[in-house]
């Protein structure tokens, strides 16, 4: 699915976000606070462009993603870029400093394995910042919200996706994930410290981050 939306999937990102995805993407680099030296392991980066922002820090990032095809629509982005899944990470243990995944944790599977596959190859102190889509947090907003990902989205993504029926998936994937909290509890279990979450527009997206300090 995700090599069939690979080609436009940029910018149909920035047009069904009316352009919140750049927002989203500077504060996930805020959150991971990467500094120059440190290796950020970027999970589930499509095409780069998550990989790219987290760069500019000066840290040395590496884009991974189960999806052939998007890595292929990003190989102009002057970024290393492995192929991977993130139920069994091809990374040794404690590789990492930072660990981040932006908009994939819902597509993986076994969602708590992938916890603890990130958990396994970050270094102990670092940390793990999750960017995902959530539950908006004023019930009419949160109304509003989901009419548009039900009716609008799949619409607007007929006329700039090349894959629109995938949308229709994204829509239903984002109605179904947990909430806020729920998904906080889950990265504990996961083995993580220190879980806490930050929502951004309205609860449209909330990142969540951690520590593994075992």
């Amino acid at each position: 699915m995700f090599d069939g939306v690979a080609k436009r999937y940029d910018l149909t990102n920035t047009v069904i976000s009316a352009g919140q995805d750049r927002y989203w993407r500077w504060a996930t680099r805020r959150a991971v606070a990467p500094r120059p030296g440190e290796r950020v392991l970027d999970l589930a980066a499509g095409t780069g462009v998550s990989t790219v922002e987290l760069g500019k820090s000066g840290a040395w990032c590496v884009a991974t993603d189960f999806s052939q095809g998007m890595l292929a629509a990003g190989r102009f982005r002057r970024v290393p870029m492995v192929a991977g899944d993130a139920m069994a990470l091809p990374f040794a243990d404690n590789s990492f400093d930072a660990v981040t995944i932006s908009f994939g944790l819902r597509n993986v599977a076994d969602i708590d394995l992938a916890l603890r596959e990130m958990w396994r190859v970050t270094k102990p102190g670092g940390r793990v910042v999750v960017c995902e889509f959530s539950t908006p947090v004023f019930a009419p907003f949160r109304t509003v919200y989901m009419e548009y990902l039900m009716k609008a989205l799949p619409r607007v993504a007929r006329a700039v996706s090349s894959n629109p029926d995938a949308y229709v998936y994204l829509a239903e994937s984002i109605r179904a994930w947990p909430n806020q909290r729920r998904l906080a509890r889950r990265i504990g279990e996961a083995g993580w410290d220190q879980v806490q979450w930050r929502d951004l527009t309205g609860g449209i997206v909330a990142l969540h981050r951690a520590y593994k300090l075992g």
